[in-house]
């Protein structure tokens, strides 16, 4: 799709459309193809934007609750009125099919919604404080406060909708953030600017500033800014908390998601459909999407080759086809590496039952068993559409093998039995336990966040804006009860 303008995309400074000091070229990964190109804000630019977000902190947090949700309300119409335009345009930047695009287009619409209404309900709690003697009389009320401007970091994967998970919680809540996305998919969040930029937000509660990842220590460093979210890659997140150390530092890191097949599970065949579609949605291209298969001996006969069937039936090609199930990963160097991994574990002893190829930056989608857990396909995370699997006598030893990881992020099991829906969630040792179904399930309102090298804090709209802010009690006394 070809998107070049005259001039190249507004960056968005405390909330108004500037061109920038320098520009950068995004290109779609399918082809390779220019298809536009973005203003990439100067020192004095970004100095700005975070001067504006401290300036405006104080009157924004105290600013009423229906000015803040009608702001929220206003985005999540507008982006389902341009939904299919803005559809295309993440398909551009993020190379995903056209029928995942459209998907996150409706998530996003969802979370500015359930952000206005949260924004509504924000309120705090009562508690009596004489239930002892000394506290008689005394009534404390506890409310959550902002802790300050947040800089919102996003990934490439997600262009809108893990945009919008910075965003949306901290508008709702009161505080400004400045969102600095991805390089290689900054239109999306830029599109979210300029439709921020029509409600009655105060100057400086949000910009868009597509920087360069290695411009952006400044910005994790200033003090003016006491929130850094970010969504990423684990050596990157981890490296930005230890370099912000007295800040809150909220992590959404990777995973390499496993989905458990138990004996009880009336339709393997079903469970099957479901893996290879959310192994491979996205390329494979999202923390929870589904890279350890982990199934019982007694029902391993009938789902694996059904699993490699439906892998088989996954469609590679252009996304912009709407018959593509599977576009390419971000970039050719990506791809590389994936086939690389898989080289890898089958030189290690893997068996290769489908898949393994590359053209370009298209994928194959894969299917790999007996691969030895040292390799990087099963102890990694792999970011591409790889499914590998394990075959395992007994519950114990699935869920051993799922926590035998260093990533937490969710898993999935398939079982009809309450009593092993439990086991696993006190079990397993991830942040989402999805039972009945790939881990890749994820309800924008639900708290979502991992444990280990998963990150830390969480996300979904109403826990992002506790993570966002922190209580402030104040105690009234002489109260007549």
């Amino acid at each position: 799709m070809d998107m070049i303008t005259p001039e190249p995309r507004p960056a968005w400074i405390a909330g108004r459309a500037e061109q920038g000091a320098s520009t950068l070229t995004v290109h779609h990964p399918y082809d390779g193809s220019e298809v536009a190109t973005v203003a990439v804000p100067g020192p004095e630019q970004v100095e700005r934007a975070v001067s504006a977000a401290a300036g405006v902190a104080k009157e924004f947090r105290r600013s009423s609750a229906h000015s803040r949700a009608a702001a929220l309300d206003h985005v999540s119409r507008v982006i389902a009125g341009r939904a299919e335009e803005i559809a295309e345009v993440i398909t551009a930047e993020n190379g995903k099919p056209l029928k995942w695009a459209d998907a996150e287009v409706r998530r996003a619409v969802s979370v500015f919604r359930i952000a206005a209404e949260e924004a509504r309900r924000f309120s705090g709690d009562l508690q009596r404080l004489d239930t002892d003697p000394a506290g008689e009389g005394r009534l404390a009320l506890t409310r959550r406060v902002p802790r300050g401007p947040v800089l919102g970091i996003a990934p490439f994967n997600f262009p809108l909708n893990l945009v919008a998970h910075k965003v949306a919680p901290a508008l709702a809540v009161g505080a400004p953030i400045i969102v600095k996305p991805a390089p290689r998919t900054p239109l999306a969040a830029l599109i979210l600017g300029e439709i921020l930029a029509e409600t009655e937000l105060p100057e400086g509660a949000f910009s868009v500033l597509p920087l360069g990842n290695e411009e952006t220590s400044a910005l994790v460093a200033d003090p003016r800014l006491p929130v850094v979210s970010f969504t990423g890659s684990g050596p990157v997140g981890w490296s930005l908390a230890d370099a912000a150390p007295r800040k809150h530092v909220v992590l959404e890191l990777g995973g390499n998601a496993a989905a458990v097949v138990l004996r009880d599970w009336p339709d393997p065949e079903g469970a099957a459909e479901r893996i290879a579609t959310f192994g491979n949605y996205q390329a494979g291209q999202s923390c929870i999407a589904v890279q350890r298969v982990i199934v019982e001996r007694e029902v391993a006969g009938e789902f694996v080759p059904a699993l490699v069937e439906a892998v088989k039936s996954q469609r590679t090609g252009d996304p912009y086809d709407k018959n593509t199930d599977v576009g390419p990963v971000v970039d050719e160097a990506a791809a590389e590496r994936i086939v690389a991994w898989i080289d890898e574990a089958v030189a290690a002893g893997a068996k290769l039952l489908t898949g393994g190829k590359r053209d370009g930056a298209t994928v194959e989608p894969t299917v790999l068993t007996d691969v030895p857990p040292s390799t990087k396909a099963w102890a990694e995370e792999i970011f591409g559409p790889v499914l590998a699997v394990s075959i395992v006598d007994g519950v114990d030893e699935a869920f051993a093998s799922v926590n035998e990881s260093a990533y937490g992020l969710q898993a999935g099991v398939f079982t009809r039995d309450v009593h092993l829906a439990f086991y696993a969630s006190t079990e397993l040792e991830v942040g989402g336990v999805i039972i009945g179904d790939v881990p890749s399930y994820r309800a924008d309102q639900m708290p979502y966040g991992g444990v280990k090298g998963s990150g830390v804090g969480r996300e979904g709209v109403l826990a992002a804006m506790h993570d966002l802010t922190e209580e402030r009690v104040t105690v009234f006394t002489g109260i007549d009860l």
